[in-house]
């Protein structure tokens, strides 16, 4: 029998549920970026993804559920990259880190999942940068995916700042995380303030510039603080 005439393997029902599965977390990924939590229903969803909504029921509880499982699905991924990064790093610097080399390794890494990974990681993006500025529910969900992968960034700054403040160090952290939830909102802003000479959608551009800046805004402010002058 030809290769190409062989019978085609069944999917068994656990690839289908988990076919579909993918199929609603990247139709509610995309939906919930542009609109966020509430302003998509879960019928939205089946729409897009092309079934009843009914069906959305089976798979989860309520939209709070689906949203926080579509949260879920890449902060993990990022996380994990992110922490491996500063880990390699650490080590690769005899435990003698840099600012900028504690930076690179905790936005660089980052920026590179939406520069090469397609319009889902940047659909991720735009949501993560929601989620960063919503205080009522937002901030529980950024602390129990992110908080122990910044943590370990804070480590490596007061490491390459020993003799830093601490709270120089966590207001510098607030600024860094403020530039790039802004960099992954991609809202368009920076393109017309600038006539187009910047694209809020290059994060290749950002990547180039981001963590040099922010290293030295760091070592500016716990300079001066450190010789008295703030």
């Amino acid at each position: 029998m030809p290769k190409d005439a062989e019978p085609r393997r069944r999917s068994t029902k656990a690839e289908q549920r988990a076919e579909m599965m993918e199929q609603i977390l990247d139709a509610a990924e995309y939906l919930f970026s542009k609109h966020g939590l509430y302003g998509v229903t879960l019928k939205d969803v089946a729409t897009r993804v092309g079934v009843h909504h009914t069906l959305l029921n089976y798979y989860f509880d309520d939209k709070k559920t689906l949203f926080d499982a579509v949260f879920a699905r890449r902060a993990v991924v990022t996380s994990e990259r992110r922490m491996r990064a500063l880990d390699d790093y650490d080590r690769a610097s005899g435990g003698k880190p840099t600012v900028e080399g504690a930076l690179r390794a905790f936005l660089d890494t980052d920026l590179d999942l939406y520069i090469e990974g397609g319009e889902g990681w940047k659909n991720y993006a735009a949501l993560g940068a929601q989620v960063a500025n919503v205080p009522e529910w937002g901030a529980a969900l950024m602390d129990e995916h992110f908080d122990p992968v910044v943590l370990r960034l804070i480590g490596l700054l007061r490491k390459a700042l020993p003799d830093c403040d601490e709270a120089d160090i966590f207001w510098g952290y607030h600024f860094v995380t403020g530039a790039l939830m802004l960099t992954l909102a991609r809202t368009g802003r920076i393109d017309k303030l600038s006539g187009g000479v910047c694209r809020s959608d290059d994060f290749v551009a950002v990547k180039e510039r981001m963590a040099s800046f922010m290293a030295a805004g760091f070592l500016s402010v716990c300079d001066r603080r450190s010789c008295g002058q703030a």
